[in-house]
C-alpha cells in the first residue's frame, strides 16, 4: 500500500483527467436567500440610484446665485416658500429670492439647485438668514450619481456579499439568478466515532469530521448533506456510498483508507463504479491516506478521519471542486511573508504542511513559531494556529531565520 505515492500535482492531474467540475445550473432566490450566492447573470440597472435629486443635508432648498456673498455679518435674506418632506414629491417651487425647508434624502424642489445646511442659517418667522454661501449643486445628491439606467452593476460570477444584497435591494430587485450551490454528502466511519449531544462511552471519541467537514462545504459554496456515521463493514459501507452518490453531486468521507483491516473504503469505491478510485494515497504530511475516486461521473473524496489531516486534504482538493461546481472563483489566497523562528524539518520524500503560530518582532516584522504538539489527530492545531507553511518534497528542512509563505486561516494575523 501507497509505495509509490503521486505528488499533490499528480493527483490533481489524475483527477482532472477523470473529472472537471461544472456549474450545475441556475436558479432564482429571493434576495433573502442570495448572500453567498454566485450571479448566473450580468445585472444592468433599470432605474437610476438615485432616482431623483436628493438632499444630502437637513436645511434649505435654494438657488446657489441667491447665497452668493453671504457671510456672518451679512447674511442673505430669503422668503421660505414651502417645505419638502422625505418620501414625497415637492409641490413647491423655488423661485428667485426664495428658500424651502428640505430634510436629509428628501427629492430636490423644482427652481432649487443646492441645499444649505441648517446650521448655516437662521430662521425667522416666514424667512431664512443665510450665513454662508454654496454653490450650484452642493449638499445635493443628483440623480444617477450612484448608478446609471443601463449601467452593468454586477457580473455573472460575482459572489454576493451584503454589498451586492443592498445594490439588488437599491435596484428594486426582489429575486435574482445564481448558480444552484452543488450538494455534498458528508459521511464519518468508524466503530470509535459517536454524534455529538450522546453520552460518550469508554473508548469513544465524538464525531469532529462531519461538522469540521460540513462547514468547510457551506464556507466554499456548497450544501452539505450529514449522513451521518458508517460502520467498517462492506455490505454497510456500499450501501451508504450508493445513497450518497444518489443524493449529491459530490462525497466526502473520512476515516477508512488507511492500511488497517478496517479501512474498506477503497475496495468499495471501486465495486460500485467506474473509473472507481484514481488516486489512492497522496506523497503529503498531514494526508497522506487521501484517496480520490469518480463513480459515475461524481466525484468521491476519501479524507483520513484524523480532523487536521481531513481539513487540510479538503483544503487542498475539495475546495477547489465545490468552489468550481458552485459557479465560483477561487479567491487568490491570503498570505503574508514571516521569517521561521525554529528549524523545521519536512517529512522525507512528501510535501510537508506545518501549522504556525505568528508574532511580530521589534521590527514590526512576523515571525512564525511551529504550533505544539502539532499532530494529525488534534483539532485544536488548526484553532489554535494563525495558518501553515508548505514545505517542497524536495526538502528536508526549513532552516531557522528563513523567509518563508504563511497561508492564513483568518482574514488578517493576530486579529
Amino acid at each position: 500500500m501507497f509505495r509509490r505515492l503521486p505528488s499533490i500535482e499528480e493527483a490533481r492531474r489524475l483527477l482532472k483527467k477523470s473529472y472537471t467540475p461544472k456549474p450545475l445550473g441556475k436558479e432564482q432566490v429571493s434576495l433573502s436567500e442570495a448572500l453567498n450566492r454566485i450571479l448566473a447573470e450580468d445585472i444592468a440597472a433599470s432605474i437610476e440610484v438615485p432616482p431623483f435629486n436628493r438632499s444630502t443635508v437637513d436645511g434649505y432648498a435654494v438657488r446657489a446665485e441667491d447665497t452668493f456673498g453671504a457671510d456672518e455679518d451679512r447674511p442673505k435674506k430669503l422668503k421660505i416658500c414651502g417645505r419638502v418632506n422625505v418620501g414625497e414629491t415637492p409641490t413647491v417651487k423655488v423661485e428667485r429670492g426664495m428658500a424651502a425647508e428640505i430634510f436629509t434624502g428628501a427629492p430636490l424642489s423644482s427652481g432649487a439647485d443646492s441645499v444649505v445646511m441648517v446650521e448655516n442659517t437662521t430662521r425667522r418667522g416666514d424667512t431664512v438668514l443665510i450665513h454662508e454661501a454654496v454653490s450650484r449643486r452642493e449638499n445635493v445628491m443628483k440623480a444617477g450619481s450612484d448608478i446609471r439606467r443601463g449601467e452593468t452593476i454586477l457580473r455573472k460570477g460575482q459572489k454576493l456579499s451584503p454589498r451586492e444584497v443592498g445594490v439588488l435591494a437599491a435596484l428594486g430587485i426582489a429575486k435574482v439568478k445564481v448558480h444552484k450551490r452543488p450538494r455534498a454528502a458528508v459521511l464519518s466511519t468508524g466503530a470509535e466515532v459517536v454524534e455529538p449531544g450522546n453520552p460518550l462511552p469508554d473508548g469513544k471519541i465524538y464525531d469532529i469530521n462531519a461538522h469540521a467537514l460540513s462547514a468547510a462545504v457551506w464556507e466554499c459554496g456548497g450544501e452539505p448533506l450529514n449522513m451521518g456515521i458508517v460502520q467498517d463493514e462492506p455490505q454497510r459501507m456500499e450501501a451508504a456510498l450508493r445513497n450518497a452518490l444518489h443524493s449529491a453531486d459530490v462525497v466526502i468521507t473520512s476515516g477508512g483508507v488507511s492500511v488497517g483491516p478496517t479501512d474498506i473504503i477503497p475496495k468499495v469505491l471501486n465495486a460500485l463504479g467506474k473509473p472507481g478510485v484514481i488516486v489512492y494515497g497522496i506523497a503529503m504530511k498531514p494526508g497522506k491516506p487521501t484517496t480520490i475516486a469518480v463513480v459515475d461521473r461524481k466525484p468521491v473524496f476519501s479524507l483520513p478521519g484524523h480532523p487536521a489531516s481531513a481539513l487540510l486534504a479538503f483544503h487542498l482538493f475539495v475546495r477547489p471542486v465545490i468552489i468550481a461546481m458552485s459557479g465560483g472563483r477561487e479567491e487568490a489566497p491570503n498570505v503574508v511573508r514571516a521569517t521561521t523562528a525554529t528549524k523545521i524539518f519536512s517529512a522525507r520524500g512528501r510535501r510537508t504542511f506545518v501549522t504556525v503560530n505568528l508574532k511580530r518582532d521589534k521590527s514590526g516584522r512576523f515571525v512564525a513559531s511551529p504550533v505544539p504538539l502539532g499532530l494529525s489527530g488534534a483539532i485544536t492545531t488548526l484553532a489554535k494556529a494563525d495558518g501553515f507553511i508548505e514545505i517542497h518534497e524536495s526538502r528536508q528542512f526549513v532552516d531557522a531565520g528563513e523567509e518563508v509563505t504563511v497561508w492564513l486561516f483568518k482574514q488578517s494575523p493576530l486579529e
